[in-house]
């Protein structure tokens, strides 16, 4: 059988093939799916499993691929360390450069890079570093300190440099002759009150694509790749911002086993921007390392409570207990999904507080003053639905439709109006990666799965 193009996901614990034509009009054909394999040392094996199920599945003796692209987040993705300036300016930019590209931020310093700081960096051992610090032509001297202490270290991975503009090449400089792989980018934060974010996050891709070592036996997957490869939450961005253009102002979240992603794309409203603090990105992503629905259950599980949870359940403690005790990846019954969709629900609400902005308010002379500080999303009009659970749970669309009926007068989150939409086909990361080249053809395919003219 002859497909035009195959997308793999290779994840932490499970790795999916999807399957497309492109024409003569875009169509999704079909899914497999294996558990990847780093255990075995070689994440080849889970990938060739999936290939293998996904045959089987389009009831076929094998399949022909024109072109082969991935998105991977197996061994923890793709781990970065950011070192700025002043946290709320350089450092945040560019955390957000970072995030926004789909990368696993370990590690934020402010200011100069301390002895314990440096030690921390070798503990992570991180497959990126990124330095920034001082608008342009502005202060010079941290980013050049870090640099130099970073480049001491000699360590064998790629290094970018977003910060002042009048240091590239004294960076330059600083790296000539170590292991480390330069690469120097516009500025982050070029002046005050101005993010400068695509530039760097468009580096960080290429640079994993071209440094992809994150999972045993990546170095096989590569040759087998044909195409791009990237994170899979930077997948989720761009598949985010190709809706954005589509259909405005929008939000996709992704509760996971381990973590729960939250992707923003808005501008926020007018009147929120003018009373900001600190200036926001367009398209934003937050990651909550606590929240998952399996590895992090239990983080889910104390913060909402047992004898709440008992109560929301309509069991005993003790039963919760036991269904706490015997909990599986995959749940099978009545009792043990309503049980995840608890743990998703508050997943997702935690989560998205964690990502929007708020309203706070000051005390001066001349009385009370109102300001904004975070991401605003008032103006959100579509929440997407993607990941395992906010694709397969029965009650999915009522778990999302909770997020703004849990807003507080503070919080700047979408408003009760919104749209509800869901990754019916689970595709989503495949169809970000896709846009890359295939643009139109992605758009065609994530309105398919979304279920919208």
């Amino acid at each position: 059988m002859k497909i035009d193009i195959l997308v793999a996901e290779i994840g932490s614990t499970t790795t999916v093939v999807n399957a497309f034509n492109l024409y003569p009009c875009p169509t999704f054909l079909g899914q497999g799916q294996a558990p990847t394999s780093v255990e075995d040392g070689d994440v080849n094996i889970g990938l060739k499993s999936a290939i293998s199920d996904l045959v089987d599945n389009l009831g076929t003796n094998r399949i022909e691929c024109n072109e082969i692209i991935a998105t991977s987040s197996a061994a923890g993705g793709l781990r970065m360390t950011v070192h700025g300036l002043v946290y709320d300016m350089t450092v945040k930019a560019a955390k957000e450069a970072a995030l926004g590209a789909g990368a696993n931020v370990k590690y934020i310093t402010s200011g100069k890079l301390r002895k314990s700081d440096l030690r921390k960096i070798k503990e992570i051992n991180p497959n990126i570093i990124l330095i920034a610090g001082g608008v342009d032509y502005g202060e010079r001297d941290t980013a050049l300190y870090n640099a130099e202490l970073i480049a001491d270290l000699n360590l064998d991975i790629p290094i970018i440099y977003a910060g002042n503009v009048e240091n590239q090449q004294e960076v330059e400089d600083i790296f000539r002759g170590k292991k480390a792989e330069l690469y120097i980018v516009e500025n982050v934060y070029p002046k005050i009150d101005e993010l400068n974010i695509e530039p760097t996050r468009k580096v960080i891709q290429k640079v994993f694509e071209e440094h992809i070592i994150h999972g045993p036996g990546m170095g096989k997957v590569k040759e087998m790749i044909t195409g791009p490869i990237m994170p899979t939450p930077g997948a989720v961005m761009e598949a985010s911002k190709l809706l954005y253009e589509h259909m405005g102002d929008l939000m996709t979240i992704d509760v996971g086993g381990a973590t729960t992603d939250v992707h923003s794309v808005t501008p926020g409203s007018d009147e929120i921007s003018r009373i900001l603090i600190n200036p926001e990105p367009l398209a934003k992503r937050t990651v909550e390392g606590d929240l998952g629905v399996y590895v992090n259950m239990h983080n889910i599980v104390d913060m909402v409570g047992k004898e709440e949870l008992a109560k929301k359940l309509n069991i005993s403690l003790g039963k919760l207990e036991r269904l706490i005790e015997n909990y599986k990846p995959i749940p099978e019954g009545e009792l043990e999904i309503a049980f995840v969709e608890e743990l998703a629900l508050h997943g997702a609400v935690a989560a998205t507080k964690r990502h929007a902005g708020r309203l706070r308010y000051l005390y001066g002379p001349s009385g009370k003053k109102t300001v904004a500080e975070g991401k605003d999303l008032t103006m959100v009009k579509t929440i997407i639905g993607t990941g395992g659970p906010l694709t397969r749970l029965p009650n999915r669309v009522e778990i999302l439709k909770q997020i703004p009926l849990n807003k507080k007068a503070h919080e700047l989150l979408p408003n009760k109006e919104v749209n509800i939409l869901i990754d019916n086909y689970y595709i989503m990361a495949s169809l970000g990666v896709m846009s890359k080249k295939y643009p139109d053809e992605a758009l065609e395919l994530l309105k398919l799965s979304l279920g919208i003219e």
